[in-house]
């Protein structure tokens, strides 16, 4: 049974296609992880599925009485509410329920007439309320809360207070409590701890509705769909199996093409040949124009594109001194405590992994260590001839200014053709480059902010998420560029994957907390 069918859909923005006839099922049970390089349209497709965008031409139609979730890129909370409040409103149908039961009876105690009538409406709302496990909620609340590690924050914590990770918690869990009949989720592990990933991952693979899943932890992504959809060109394809199976098949399909494509090549070489041989020939001329006919109807295959690489480099600056920080008796946090009193020291060379809980401090101790914000108690003495480069998480994220303004604001004595460069090195093309800042996803707004930092002499790396939204190819190419850096890195990241066997050291913020985990 078909639960979603999408015909011939074409979409663009300004003079760039995204999707160009594109077509798609979602059928019942099926788990789709929707892949595609940063920039080929997975977050428009989900925009126009959920109904958030209008094709420009085609159709999608869902199955009649499906619900559906969507966690997106840029999900809000409402301020002034607690997490508790958040949450309980995955259920604000049942609490307007009791909110009218309570009324009833209320209405009971100076009703002179309709009593009766009163009693049965509050008797059968009641009924619904129980059969629904309305008076359970709590408990499946912090279920859940707790499994994506809200319940170690307070779920009485204002959302305004909390961190853009623990905001995705929040966001996540109370899709999930939800229930819909279609969950549909955009990078849902981005800012999410190991553990809680795992968790995640667990309750996907048991999940007996059917998802589609957007993500570029491909170990995540293997470990829990069933069905691929390949958004590549502004085709849409679909592989059965998981992302290994898509891999091989992909290669096969690809050799394919290439062969076809060199194989017309060849053919049409052959006949332009004797074309132009026998084309003078009052002999041969007819079958030299009979063969002309052929070509001219012969339908011409486009050579397979290449995506364009990104390749990543960071220039490195003279050698700093051998402490690049000192932490003494340093207290981290804003209006109250995050950690105790901590002593630290990062040397010339190290290469250390920050990691622990979101909300427990790590973006705090870049923005101490780099002196964005000021410690609680305690000093940061930095060393001498330092020159860092500051990835910071989602920055830029609603800038008007193109990618090529952004780059040229900071490098003025760039030239149009250094600035286009820079930026095609990182993998993005024309359209990309000319496009807004905020139109662009995740992953190209990450690509053109690594290239500003690229532009600069550095000997000291600071790195705040950087591999949030970028896809596979970026990420392997990020990691080669941090491994060949002789400089110092110091980098917030929750995929061990990528910084495990290159990093020389791990800072565990859990280990500095006031909080308890």
């Amino acid at each position: 049974m078909s639960l979603l069918t999408v015909e011939k859909v074409t979409h663009g923005f300004g003079g760039r296609r995204i999707l160009e006839d594109a077509s798609f099922r979602l059928l019942k049970g099926e788990h789709i992880g929707l892949i595609g390089a940063n920039g080929e349209g997975k977050t428009t497709f989900l925009n126009i599925i959920t109904g958030q965008l209008s094709p420009d031409e085609g159709k999608v139609e869902w199955s009649k009485r499906v619900t559906v979730g969507y966690l997106d890129q840029h999900s809000t909370l409402k301020k002034g509410m607690t997490i508790r409040d958040a949450l309980r409103e995955a259920f604000q149908g049942m609490y307007d329920l009791e909110k009218e039961m309570l009324a009833l009876y209320d209405a009971m105690a100076t009703a002179d007439s309709d009593m009766e009538a009163m009693m049965e409406d509050a008797g059968e709302i009641q009924q619904i309320l129980e059969h629904s496990g309305f008076y359970t909620l709590d408990a499946k609340i912090e279920e859940i809360a707790n499994g994506l590690g809200l319940g170690s924050i307070g779920l009485d914590k204002d959302v305004s207070d909390l961190s853009g990770g623990q905001r995705t918690k929040v966001l996540l869990t109370k899709l999930l409590l939800k229930d819909p009949s279609i969950l549909i989720l955009d990078e849902p592990t981005n800012y999410l701890d190991t553990e809680h990933i795992e968790w995640l991952k667990r309750y996907l693979q048991e999940y007996e509705n059917s998802f589609i899943l957007v993500s570029h932890d491909m170990e995540f992504l293997n470990s829990v769909i069933n069905v691929i959809y390949h958004v590549n060109e502004g085709e849409l394809t679909r592989y059965s199996g998981d992302y290994e199976k898509f891999m091989q098949m992909y290669s096969v399909k690809k050799n394919q093409e290439l062969k076809a494509y060199e194989k017309q090549q060849q053919e049409i070489e052959r006949m332009e040949d004797f074309i132009a041989r026998n084309k003078a020939r009052v002999a041969t001329r007819g079958m030299a124009n009979s063969r002309q006919k052929m070509l001219d109807k012969m339908e011409v295959l486009e050579r397979p594109r290449e995506k364009p690489k990104p390749s990543f480099e960071f220039k490195e600056a003279r050698t700093p001194s051998r402490f690049i920080v000192e932490g003494k008796d340093v207290i981290l946090g804003y209006d109250e405590p995050l950690t105790r009193s901590v002593s630290f020291a990062l040397e010339r060379g190290q290469k250390i992994a920050v990691i622990g809980t979101n909300g427990l401090g790590k973006t705090t101790l870049l923005k101490s260590i780099l002196g964005k914000i000021e410690t609680l108690e305690g000093s940061m003495e930095l060393g001498d001839f330092l020159q860092p480069a500051y990835f910071e998480q989602e920055a830029d994220r609603d800038s008007s200014e193109t990618a090529l303004e952004s780059v040229w604001k900071e490098f003025p004595s760039y030239t149009n053709a250094e600035v286009r460069s820079a930026l095609a090195k990182c993998g993005l093309t024309n359209e990309h480059i000319t496009s807004q800042m905020k139109v662009l996803s995740g992953g190209e707004n990450a690509k053109v902010r690594l290239c500003k930092l690229m532009q600069r002499e550095s000997n000291w790396l600071v790195l705040d998420e950087p591999t949030n939204h970028l896809d596979v190819e970026a990420k392997a190419e990020l990691k080669k560029a941090l491994i060949d850096f002789k400089g110092t890195v110091l980098l917030v990241c929750h995929e061990p994957e990528f910084y495990q066997d290159w990093i020389t050291d791990v800072w565990n913020i859990e280990d500095w907390t006031l909080r308890i985990i």
